[in-house]
């Protein structure tokens, strides 16, 4: 894994924020095409011939009406009832598209959980530390960051729990 300081990618502030902080990370841009079937994060994982498993979605959710990012694998869902209870909340739901949109800075489907425009609360599902890499969107659609679940944690102050379930 290397960090690829000066590259065409480097300009998202996912990347910026790693960079800068020292953190070893891989740059994985795939050719996102807008016709597909498959979600985002499952298109990223089929571009990058990774197993959905290791390929993290970053799901904006209202806890109690605070914001909070869900980081879940793309194999599977999000349990909103587990979700609320890791944000120490009575209920979850998900937010507002053009809300999420607003509050990270970044577009559905390239939201990162990393570089944000304001630092929201965030839970990783526990089963990111199952892998020594995990691949998150890298801040716009068609372009995947993979690092260590413990920087991410590190980096997003998230805290984790079992948060995903199996679609």
């Amino acid at each position: 894994m290397s960090r690829k300081a000066g590259s065409a990618t480097s300009g998202t502030p996912a990347i910026q924020l790693l960079e800068r902080e020292g953190v070893p990370h891989g740059v994985h841009p795939y050719e996102h095409d807008p016709a597909s079937d498959l979600s985002y994060g499952l298109e990223a994982a089929a571009a990058l011939g990774v197993d959905p498993s290791v390929v993290f979605k970053t799901l904006c959710v209202e806890a109690d009406g605070e914001l909070t990012m869900a980081i879940v694998p793309v194999s599977g869902s999000l349990d909103l009832k587990a979700v609320a209870r890791a944000a120490g909340a009575k209920k979850a739901h998900m937010a507002d598209a053009a809300l999420a949109e607003r509050a990270t800075g970044y577009v559905v489907g390239g939201i990162s959980p990393l570089g944000g425009r304001k630092r929201l609360r965030a839970v990783v599902d526990a089963s990111a530390f199952d892998h020594d890499l995990m691949y998150v969107s890298g801040g716009r659609r068609g372009l995947d960051i993979s690092l260590a679940p413990a920087d991410l944690v590190r980096l997003t102050g998230a805290s984790t729990a079992p948060i995903g379930k199996d679609s």
